[in-house]
């Protein structure tokens, strides 16, 4: 049985984000990559747990969504998170909505706009017990990055220890 650990950020229609949601291929589960290699099906059926604002050089608009492990996870405040745990993160591009700015008289309204990557987090604490237990993926244009790029996620995660390497808060 696969396991898989999905931080998702999305907020609204999702029709220009399907380039990115295709199963991409890859190492198997039980393969020996130490990161996730492939997007987790279903993902777009779990619960959603969060959103998030990245300003900056990213200017990302998100959702993050939980399967069903990790939502009672974030809901009841368990840490560590459990094996089994999934988190996705869907990120786009924060633009304006002129649509909704005329309505408003301002420009106050951000939606998302081009999606720009998904990246998972898999808490299997046997076979990412090398990364604190979580496996980290990261795919863009339908890709998944590759062993140089993964190597940056667990030293960044690695800085939130106090809440089991997960950056995300559940909003209620």
């Amino acid at each position: 049985m696969k396991h898989f650990t999905f931080f998702l950020v999305a907020v609204a229609a999702m029709a220009g984000f399907v380039a990115l949601i295709v199963p991409v291929s890859g190492q198997a589960d039980g393969a020996s990559a130490p990161y996730v290699t492939e997007i987790p099906q279903g993902y777009r059926d779990w619960r959603w747990v969060s959103s998030a604002h990245e300003a900056g050089k990213l200017n990302s608009l998100g959702a993050v969504l939980g399967n069903d492990v990790a939502y009672a996870a974030f809901r009841d405040n368990k840490l560590p998170y459990p094996d089994g745990t999934i988190i996705a993160a869907l990120h786009y591009r924060n633009v304006p909505s002129d649509e909704n700015n005329k309505v408003f008289g301002q420009a106050q309204s951000f939606v998302p706009g081009a999606p720009t990557n998904i990246q998972f987090m898999v808490k299997d604490s046997k076979k990412y017990a090398a990364t604190g237990g979580w496996g980290f993926g990261h795919f863009a244009n339908g890709k998944a990055g590759d062993a140089a790029f993964m190597k940056s996620c667990f030293p960044c995660h690695e800085k939130a220890k106090a809440t089991d390497l997960v950056f995300t808060r559940y909003a209620p």
